[in-house]
């Protein structure tokens, strides 16, 4: 079947028929090539999905004080609830065994200043938890303890812009930065995969901010860390425990939404994975589509170029040319050029997601990109369907008897 001479007669019929095999090998290239971009762009939705979570534990939630919005318990509506220490000493007493750790976060901006170089930061005043919850990286030295938060210590972990700015190469470790009033000692430097923005914050022990605060108890917010072992749906009914549980402690009715807010991260990743399987499953349905349409454009060329070459067929066949023989001529041709263009299709929609990189970051597409052998499977599929729509009419054409292909205008 793959001999020599059925080779050059291959490549002499292909250079005879340029425009032909040209359509025939656009039109499989182009189905992989619309394919592969495709479902490399559903996986660049994925990903910018994903990266909205990748700063931040998956297993926590966030609370926020509000303002309520319904009379309850003597209270009238419009009341401001505060957090303090006991709300989160409260919470663990209550739900201890479905706690991982819990942190509280006070948000302030300070001057932070060393030697003759200032600038102004974010500061969050936190505990050692805060660090699994923002998935904080140390390059050096430890972030905050709990002895700094038991012995209220003027310690500070900077970022590593701050660093940057205003050390001047300086190792900050050990040294001493003004914040605000008073001197703090770096203990530590870290780095975030958030970005620019986060690693131009400073940590403090939040009971060191309560202590320059007038000694108060306030919180900001609190972050709580559920134990992964309960699971996604024990996760679920963890928050509306919860929820209850504070609105009960702060006298909130309990359909009052506005009193106390809560951002559960891993409802949200769920919600967004979900959203972002069923975007990808309908790029990839027009994606198969654009290959069923190649798999059709590939029969209906087929069609005509055995109806081109009936008579052709025909001579072959008066001069001993088997049925057989005739169909594998055809069969030969038509995998060699959908093999061909199909990998030229592949590598040329997989050329160009590697070379798109984060140019679509603007349109929520992150690194698209495809798995191969999830590429190779559809060339080779189309491939198969490429034979058999050679295979189709090159049979039909094997059953003409000579004399009525060569009677054929």
């Amino acid at each position: 079947m793959f001999n020599r001479d059925s080779w050059q007669e291959i490549f002499e019929t292909i250079s005879k028929n340029k425009l032909r095999t040209f359509l025939s090998g656009f039109t499989v290239a182009l189905g992989i090539f619309i394919f592969v971009i495709l479902f490399g762009f559903g996986n660049g939705l994925k990903n910018s999905f994903k990266e909205f979570f990748v700063d931040d534990a998956t297993n926590i939630f966030r609370l926020f004080p509000g303002r309520t919005n319904i009379p309850y318990n003597g209270f009238k509506s419009g009341r401001s609830i505060e957090f303090d220490n006991s709300d989160m000493e409260a919470i663990e007493k209550s739900f201890g065994y479905q706690i991982d750790y819990i942190t509280p976060r006070i948000e302030r901006n300070y001057t932070v200043k060393y030697k003759n170089t200032s600038n102004n930061y974010g500061l969050r005043a936190v505990a050692p938890g805060h660090q699994k919850a923002e998935k904080t990286i140390l390059m050096k030295g430890r972030y905050i303890n709990n002895e700094d938060v038991k012995n209220k210590t003027k310690y500070v972990v900077i970022g590593r812009l701050v660093e940057i700015d205003l050390f001047d190469g300086e190792d900050a470790l050990g040294k001493y930065v003004g914040i605000g009033k008073r001197s703090f000692k770096v203990v530590g430097v870290f780095q975030d995969d958030g970005g620019d923005n986060e690693e131009r914050f400073v940590y403090v022990p939040y009971t060191t901010n309560q202590l320059i605060e007038k000694n108060t108890d306030k919180l900001g917010q609190i972050i709580v860390a559920f134990n992964p072992a309960i699971g996604y749906k024990g996760a679920m009914q963890f928050d509306e425990d919860l929820m209850n549980f504070m609105r009960k402690r702060h006298d909130i009715h309990p359909l009052d939404e506005s009193g106390i807010f809560i951002r559960n991260v891993a409802e949200k990743l769920e919600e967004n994975q979900q959203f972002g399987s069923i975007l990808q499953m309908v790029v990839t349905f027009v994606g198969l589509g654009t290959l069923i349409a190649g798999i059709i454009g590939i029969s209906n060329i087929m069609i005509y170029v055995v109806k081109e070459r009936t008579k052709e067929l025909g001579i072959r066949k008066a001069i001993g040319a088997s049925p057989r023989s005739v169909i594998l001529m055809i069969l030969q041709e038509s995998i060699f050029i959908t093999t061909a263009a199909g990998y030229f299709g592949l590598f040329s929609g997989i050329f160009l997601l590697n070379s798109l990189g984060d140019t679509l970051d603007d349109y929520f597409i992150k690194n698209p990109y495809i798995n191969m052998g999830t590429a190779v499977f559809a060339t080779i599929i189309l491939i198969v369907f490429g034979a058999i729509a050679g295979y189709v009419p090159a049979r039909r054409a094997a059953r003409i008897k000579p004399i009525v292909a060569l009677r054929d205008e």
